[in-house]
């Protein structure tokens, strides 16, 4: 008779980096990303090789308060153990914040539900020292009022793109927004956020870069509803940069 082979379970994770010495999150044959970093941490622990499947892809140098992915191992180790392990393991950039056996057949892509990203804008004369590898510094005052009127058109179900990056063709651009807000705080700070079903590659940055150009006056806040229906990312406003872009939470 064959031997049993062990059963194979499914851990989700719940991670947390700053994506400033990554090249993304996705692995890469030459680049430093977070997916292989975690990927070589549970092998250590398991032995095996195992895939680390991440609830959608972040850019080089974009962060993560709560990234979720999954992955299967035949190993006996348990939750509790896998997540003082891999935090043992992993570098200071990169921490798992929670770890839990799941139902077999979970899937940390294909069963999200909605995504939540933030864009932090520091919106003042000097630049920040302290934590200027984490939000967009923007001299010129802007009009945070006219921001968010075109924030709004974002809401709904829409065609998005025009706020898709190049060179990532999907099945369909049509996505549904719903949360789309500006929120003001001191010292001329400001945050983007945005929640939907999904998002194209650099969708957020190129609708934060959007509003840009709205809240500099360089085109009205009532534009944004032709944006979209054009479909012609030219008409969208340029790719805001990476740094500024954390990725909060995922909802299944």
């Amino acid at each position: 008779m064959m031997p049993n082979r062990p059963r194979t379970k499914t851990f989700k994770l719940i991670i947390e980096y700053d994506g400033s010495g990554f090249h993304g999150w996705q692995r890469q044959k030459n680049d430093r990303t977070v997916q292989e970093t975690i990927e070589k941490a549970i092998g250590r622990m398991t032995g095996e090789q195992c895939t680390l499947i991440g609830s959608g892809r972040t850019d080089a140098g974009v962060h993560a308060r709560a990234q979720v992915a999954s992955f299967q191992t035949a190993s006996r180790l348990d939750a509790t153990i896998f997540l003082k392990g891999l935090n043992s393991l992993l570098p200071d950039d990169v921490s798992i914040r929670g770890c839990t056996q799941m139902a077999d057949g979970f899937h940390a892509r294909f069963d999200v539900r909605s995504k939540h990203y933030r864009y932090h804008i520091v919106n003042a004369p000097i630049a920040p020292a302290i934590g200027r590898q984490f939000v967009w510094h923007i001299r010129k005052p802007l009009d945070t009022a006219a921001m968010r009127q075109a924030a709004d058109h974002m809401v709904g179900t829409h065609d998005f793109k025009s706020f898709e990056g190049a060179g990532s063709p999907r099945a369909h651009t049509v996505r549904t927004v719903t949360e789309s807000m500006i929120r003001l705080a001191d010292g001329g700070r400001l945050t983007y956020d945005i929640r939907a079903d999904g998002f194209l590659r650099f969708m957020v940055r190129n609708i934060v870069g959007t509003l840009v150009e709205v809240g500099l006056d360089k085109r009205p806040a009532d534009a944004m509803p032709a944006i979209l229906a054009s479909k012609d990312r030219s008409q969208a406003g340029a790719t805001a940069p990476p740094q500024g872009l954390f990725l909060m939470d995922v909802t299944y």
